[in-house]
């Protein structure tokens, strides 16, 4: 009964730990003497960039220190700036942030041979997805259809991009759509479209981890940060959390039968 899913891109299906935009969050308040934390810039991922700038300079901690060396706390002009700088400095390492994670392909074969359809939203603009895209598919990896946030009303956690997927790929209704990503916003967008949605542990941005720090984690202190992410994700609306993302289909039986009994997200 699951007609389709909708992926996010970075974190969930390409870019193991979402590492493309962090440094460049870091280094365009670094610029302006303001010294952010990892834990800061990653808070809002998932977001349209320039929505996650926002939503840094609304932090208390961060506009406190912009008001004791500017005088005040940041204006929209402000964000304006830093988002001006953000976006060619993000242009530059694009390119290299676009492999799949493991298990993505594979993933992706599965759904195809099973005729479910793949949509897939993102916090990137389009001209940053024009970038991520063919280095993705040059890599193996390509979804049906892709819905950037300049090109709804809004971006996450509205449903917006969700929809214009669905309408695309003409699936309907969207309790047969499963919605899958690795941060708080993601849970957020696909609780708001009304699709079964899933967090996605390892290779998230809420983990923050590479492969090689995750592999190499005592076994302990990984389920105990894994335990934590899940916690956030179930927070913010998940109805499942995976470990990987090549875990997904195995989800859909479960999720058929609940809809067969008349279960709705």
């Amino acid at each position: 009964m699951i007609q389709a899913v909708m992926l996010d891109w970075a974190g969930t299906m390409v870019d193991f730990g979402c590492f493309a935009p962090l440094n460049v969050f870091v280094d365009v308040f670094a610029r302006r003497g303001i010294e952010v934390t990892v834990e800061e810039a990653r808070g809002p991922m998932g977001m349209l960039k320039r929505d996650h700038i926002q939503a840094m300079c609304r932090m208390e901690r961060i506009a406190g220190l912009w008001e004791s060396r500017f005088g005040a706390t940041p204006s929209e002009a402000d964000v304006d700036a830093l988002y001006a700088d953000f976006e060619p400095m993000l242009f530059g390492t694009l390119k290299d942030y676009a492999t799949p994670v493991p298990g993505a392909v594979e993933l992706a074969a599965r759904l195809r041979a099973q005729g479910i359809k793949i949509g897939s939203t993102t916090g990137y603009t389009r001209a940053m997805m024009d970038v991520v895209r063919p280095s993705a598919e040059a890599q193996g990896y390509a979804p049906d259809y892709l819905v950037t946030p300049d090109e709804a009303a809004a971006g996450r956690p509205y449903p917006w991009m969700i929809y214009r997927n669905a309408e695309h790929l003409g699936v309907y209704p969207m309790h047969q759509v499963v919605k899958a990503g690795d941060t708080v916003s993601d849970m957020q967008e696909g609780v708001n479209a009304g699709c079964w949605t899933v967090g996605v542990i390892l290779g998230s941005s809420e983990l923050g981890m590479t492969e090689a720090e995750a592999a190499a984690c005592e076994a302990g202190e990984l389920q105990a940060r894994k335990d934590a992410v899940a916690k956030r994700l179930r927070d913010a609306g998940a109805h499942c959390v995976i470990d990987r993302i090549g875990e997904l289909d195995g989800l859909f039986p479960e999720l058929n039968a609940r809809i067969a009994k008349g279960e709705r997200p």
